[in-house]
């Protein structure tokens, strides 16, 4: 099984609607079990400019974090369905370990 993350800016939009709900649709339409997005409070990206919800300049300018726990072909069929959209998006991968107790 592999993690398969990604990492968006909260307002990049692709079709019409925001990037992480696009990836959960393309995950769920290639039979993906599960995915969640979880949205940064604060941090810094590869330009070292730190972002902060609590400042209202920076509104929309935070990370959001989309991830699915996925056996390799799906997580290599996810990942040429991104790359088919020529966008520029940072991603992770690594095997887990997974289970329910």
């Amino acid at each position: 099984m592999n993690a398969l993350t990604f990492y968006v800016d909260e307002k990049l939009h692709h079709e019409g609607k925001p990037f992480y709900e696009w990836l959960l649709d393309e995950a769920r339409e290639l039979g993906v079990r599960g995915g969640s997005v979880f949205r940064a409070i604060e941090g810094f990206g590869r330009h070292g400019r730190l972002h902060d919800e609590k400042f209202f300049e920076l509104a929309g300018e935070l990370a959001v974090k989309v991830e699915f726990i996925l056996d390799d072909k799906l997580a290599e069929q996810l990942l040429q369905r991104v790359k088919a959209q020529n966008m520029e998006v940072f991603y992770t991968r690594h095997a887990v370990e997974s289970g329910i107790l």
